[in-house]
């Protein structure tokens, strides 16, 4: 598997429409081959950045959909620099070891 992790600092008063971004998303992610799951993370602390993961079958995956016409629709409307407090940073990760819940929680 495949992880990319944007990190993305969020002015207060911009929280509510950034996560409605994700919500009523603009593109299809959930329908392109290779896609696997997407989630976005509140930051519980004021010091701390939302962190929106998407996890992808591999990294071909993943660049085929950051060259697709979903991602500039997805893309093609972003927030004011007014609504981010740091620049965004975007990590990438290749799964080593994965565990999985082998009952559901109580």
């Amino acid at each position: 598997m495949y992880t990319v992790t944007n990190r993305v600092w969020v002015a207060e008063s911009w929280c509510e429409e950034f996560e409605g971004r994700f919500r009523h998303r603009a593109g299809e992610i959930h329908s392109q081959p290779g896609f696997v799951r997407m989630e976005v993370h509140r930051p519980l602390s004021e010091d701390a950045p939302y962190q929106v993961v998407t996890v992808w079958q591999d990294r071909e995956a993943f660049e085929n959909w950051v060259g697709s016409e979903d991602f500039r629709a997805a893309h093609a409307n972003p927030l004011p620099g007014e609504a981010f407090t740091r620049e965004s940073r975007m990590e990438r990760h290749e799964t080593v070891v994965s565990a999985t819940a082998t009952r559901p929680p109580d």
